[in-house]
């Protein structure tokens, strides 16, 4: 669903499909400043951030050489500024109701050729409570079918948190799937450059392979919370503030649908 005439209709979307497009939100001078600090980045290593294989033996899985890019915001100051973009933040409120505080931040390089994301659930990961997060993945490239843009699967955003299936590996580079219901497809999100993309933390989504020869697909993405939750996995303190004030919020125990803590995949 792309952004309504009215922030009443975009709300009302939101809450009927569980995602939104906002169209251009960022400016094409800031979507030039994230991709040249993305491709400096991309030259070197982060430790238990962006830990990147230069050798030949990444030639066989493009993600071996351009991995996604952990919690950004944690070591690089741009990025931690766009977390915090006050257009993503002003948009966020709405869909929120509340202030919205922000838990974490990806880079996702996409290179040609490399594989896609198996269907899966957001707050799964994330277990904030009350209510749930929400995502707002940001189109670094032109996105489309070709080159593995998002798929969503409309009103899932009321679905409970399931316990995933095992993804085919060969297609996706995470290992948990969750199933669409049967009344439900994927649908392709086409964005350009700019392009945002907000979604509930519940929504189904993933995305395959991309098939281009020569195009990646850079994407900043971000997850937030409700000022009012209480608990998320640990692996997501500190949270911020939009004037950049750390908050922690209570650790959520071990548990959720499989019974036990699963690693941080986002």
């Amino acid at each position: 669903m792309t952004q309504p005439a009215s922030p009443q209709d975009s709300l009302r979307s939101f809450q009927d499909e569980g995602y939104l497009i906002v169209r251009g939100l960022l400016r094409q001078e800031e979507i030039d400043a994230i991709r040249r600090e993305f491709d400096a980045i991309a030259g070197t290593a982060v430790p238990g951030y962006f830990e990147p294989q230069f050798g030949s033996d990444a030639a066989a899985d493009p993600l071996k050489r351009y991995p996604r890019v952990m919690h950004p915001h944690r070591f690089n100051a741009l990025s931690r500024s766009f977390m915090l973009h006050p257009g993503v933040m002003g948009v966020l409120r709405e869909l929120l109701g509340e202030e919205a505080v922000a838990a974490q931040s990806m880079f996702y390089y996409k290179p040609p050729g490399s594989r896609g994301q198996a269907l899966h659930q957001d707050n799964f990961y994330l277990k904030v409570e009350p209510g749930t997060c929400i995502a707002a993945w940001t189109a670094v490239d032109r996105c489309d079918e070709e080159n593995g843009c998002m798929l969503l699967v409309p009103k899932t955003n009321v679905s409970d948190i399931v316990c995933p299936e095992e993804a085919d590996v060969k297609e996706s580079f995470t290992t948990h799937y969750v199933k669409p219901p049967k009344d439900e497809k994927p649908v392709a999100a086409v964005m350009e450059p700019g392009d945002v993309l907000f979604f509930n933390g519940s929504l189904i989504h993933g995305s395959y392979r991309n098939k281009s020869k020569d195009r990646f697909r850079r994407a900043f993405i971000c997850h937030y919370a409700g000022l009012s939750s209480t608990s998320i996995s640990h692996w997501y303190n500190p949270l911020y503030r939009a004037d950049g004030t750390e908050l922690r919020l209570q650790a959520n125990p071990d548990g959720g649908p499989c019974g036990i803590e699963t690693p941080a995949y986002h």
